[in-house]
């Protein structure tokens, strides 16, 4: 507990790790399994319980709730855990819940990401890196987010449904199905609406690689050939285009199928 700096009303349960620097609002509950990395700022108010562990530099703010136990029937106690990564920003009323033993034990959350205000992300899901949920965005149980995903503001996404990366989900969506990598969907139910192209253009991707993304969308969505005769043909054009080949094996391994 090395320079950390602790409110005097908070709660500190005996058996927290807590890192160099690391800083607890008023009224702030941290639990006997909890592991705060170094720099770490918990706001006023907040509850990190059960076995979390939270990366340096993470600052979660005040009034959210990490650790609690899964909303799942088949629940009995089990120390299953959650993991959130550096650097990231949990905002207010934000909630994060801990896995199920049916679904691997864990709930994660990567590195750089921000959850705003009211969002909520339950049991056995895996968050990448560099992902944003916004304003009160709901990841149900064993919701998959690729790396650099954007999920709008009062959205859904389904239970065991997947997100590609560099995907960018409109607000108010209701997500059932997968969503390809780099695409942009909305909707209730969510709709491929093109590809993610001022994502992708913020993230560095070259004008050239933005222009082999849409074709491989373009033989994927709009050649008029059933899924299966359009991951060949993806595979024939396309050999050896990385982002083609991302898009192809997201497709091969979806459980739910994907939205078109």
């Amino acid at each position: 507990m090395s320079d950390a700096v602790i409110h005097p009303t908070a709660v500190i349960e005996t058996g927290a790790q807590l890192g160099a620097g690391v800083r607890v609002g008023p009224y702030a509950v941290i639990g006997p399994d909890v592991v705060l990395g170094d720099g770490v700022e918990v706001g006023a108010h907040s509850v990190i319980e059960g076995h979390t562990s939270v990366g340096e530099r993470s600052r979660i703010s005040s009034f959210t709730a990490i650790g609690q136990p899964p909303q799942d029937l088949h629940y009995d106690g089990e120390p299953t855990r959650v993991e959130i990564g550096s650097a990231c920003a949990i905002r207010e009323f934000v909630t994060i819940h801990r896995g199920t033993e049916e679904g691997g034990g864990l709930t994660r959350v990567g590195d750089h990401c921000m959850v705003m205000a009211y969002s909520h992300v339950a049991h056995d899901c895996r968050v990448g890196d560099h992902v944003i949920m916004a304003n009160g965005a709901t990841l149900a149980g064993h919701v998959e987010i690729q790396d650099f995903a954007v999920i709008g503001g009062l959205t859904a996404i389904h239970q065991f449904a997947r997100v590609g990366r560099n995907a960018f989900i409109g607000g108010a969506s209701a997500v059932s199905m997968d969503v390809l990598p780099f695409a942009s969907a909305a909707g209730n139910r969510a709709k491929i609406t093109g590809v993610n192209v001022v994502g992708l253009r913020r993230n560095g991707f070259s004008e050239e690689i933005i222009k082999k993304i849409r074709q491989a969308h373009r033989i994927v969505f709009r050649s008029n050939l059933r899924l299966e005769n359009a991951l060949e043909e993806l595979e024939r054009q396309m050999p050896g285009v990385a982002e083609a080949q991302c898009i192809l094996e997201f497709i091969q391994s979806s459980q739910r199928g994907i939205c078109r």
